[in-house]
């Protein structure tokens, strides 16, 4: 027998007072809680304003934090409720909601936006009513998991079959164009050919047939992985005219334009604008100015390990999340549209939130290394990832292998001058806390 909904809200509020009265963070044990009670837990639930959630493989966190900063900005939203940690399963969805709801589960906010894991979409959207997804792209991930991409893409695709919600897709990856039910409109998202685009397959990619009638995709270009423009040759899958696309990329001068109009951005590598121009129009469904798009788009910091650089008197390093092999790929392409010599720092954990299997680092692309003076590894599997780095052909010389987080750090800033730092899923917190305890005790000094 179910509990009734008021004896569920009291359960997961006093659990989410226990997490605080022991100083532990309440992104997800709360929502655990009720879920092991009740698993149609989140039917507690009455939200009363549009809910506009994000989903896909990378970029979820950033996107979903750009709409929050977009629409907090509106002049009369008093409430956004977002989820900018990230905790996005439907125990941490619930967490969230926790938080804000009276004891009769009611949600008062003028928006409420959401980064949703992608397997997770059918789960959450099953008892709270969706008006907007966001769709950014779909990659091999977290494989002991999640499984093969194929089977997350038809879960999301069956939910979709039945819901009324507005869709926001990636016009360049064929594992997102997909999504769009017969008969329904979609608006389309793009980036145009920028100039680190290649005539073939650079990096480790998905989706090379096409998925009603299984010819094989013909790419005008790929801008990265499976990411391009594409079109099968023999049902015309593909051809799609983008609602949005960003065009003019300046590199140089942080700058491009989105249908005439122009942006700049202090994030410019080329899974970035992707992002980009997914949030240009997911905003633009809502009417909203491009001034306050801009804004966002200008004065937003990531962090949290996202693009986030931690400074000292000589040096500057670049941290970003890489959780697949995609993420890492993106990060190298970005350390190459740099000048000047280079360092690396990449940190590997094992955890079982990171998926036990670490066979993906060989499917990132090291060969693609310029200027990269030496690599620092770090982490659970340290050792793991300087095999793959050596086996790529980089000097084994200038590779040092510190398992030991501080030491690590210590031996990246070693030297000045700039750096770049991968890290996967449970690496990420760590290495800022690393990062920042070396930084602090440098400055002391």
């Amino acid at each position: 027998m179910k509990l009734p909904k008021l004896v569920l809200i009291a359960v997961g509020k006093l659990a989410a007072v226990a997490c605080r009265l022991v100083g532990r963070d309440a992104g997800n044990f709360p929502g655990l809680a009720l879920w092991t009670i009740d698993k149609s837990f989140l039917r507690c639930f009455s939200v009363d304003c549009p809910v506009i959630a994000v989903t896909g493989t990378n970029g979820k966190t950033s996107t979903t934090n750009y709409l929050n900063k977009i629409f907090s900005s509106l002049p009369n939203e008093k409430c956004v409720i977002t989820n900018m940690q990230g905790n996005n399963l439907d125990t941490g969805i619930g967490s969230l909601l926790l938080h804000h709801c009276d004891m009769h589960g009611r949600i008062h906010a003028d928006h409420l936006v959401l980064e949703v894991d992608e397997s997770h979409v059918p789960v959450i959207f099953k008892y709270l009513k969706l008006e907007t997804l966001v769709v950014l792209n779909f990659f091999r991930d977290q494989l002991d998991r999640n499984g093969e991409v194929e089977t997350l893409i038809l879960k999301v695709q069956k939910f979709l079959e039945h819901s009324d919600a507005q869709l926001v897709l990636n016009a360049d990856d064929p594992n997102v164009v997909r999504l769009c039910p017969k008969g329904k409109k979609a608006h389309f998202f793009s980036v145009e050919k920028y100039e680190g685009a290649t005539d073939e397959l650079y990096e480790a990619g998905e989706g090379k047939f096409c998925p009603f009638c299984a010819a094989a995709l013909e790419y005008e270009y790929y801008q990265y992985s499976h990411i391009g423009r594409f079109r099968c040759p023999r049902c015309g899958y593909g051809d799609v005219t983008p609602e949005t696309q960003i065009k003019d990329i300046d590199f140089d001068n942080s700058c491009f334009k989105i249908n005439g109009e122009a942006f700049t951005s202090k994030y410019m590598g080329i899974y970035h604008l992707y992002n980009l121009s997914a949030v240009y129009t997911a905003a633009k469904l809502y009417n909203i100015d491009s001034k306050l798009i801009n804004d966002a788009f200008e004065d937003f910091q990531v962090n949290n390990g996202r693009m986030e650089v931690f400074r000292t008197s000589d040096a500057e390093l670049l941290l970003n999340l890489a959780k697949n092999p995609v993420g890492a790929n993106m990060t190298l392409r970005l350390l190459n549209q740099y000048k000047g010599e280079e360092q690396l720092l990449f940190v590997l954990n094992d955890n079982v939130a990171d998926g036990l299997d670490v066979s993906w680092i060989w499917d990132i692309n090291f060969s693609i290394f310029n200027n990269v003076t030496k690599v620092v590894t770090s982490g659970t599997r340290a050792y793991d990832i300087a095999v793959r780095i050596k086996y790529s052909g980089y000097d084994a010389q200038k590779i040092v292998p510190i398992p030991d987080l501080d030491a690590a750090a210590a031996e990246i800033f070693s030297t000045g001058g700039r750096k770049f730092a991968i890290a996967n899923y449970t690496a990420v917190q760590p290495t800022r806390a690393a990062l920042t305890r070396y930084i602090t005790a440098k400055e002391a000094h």
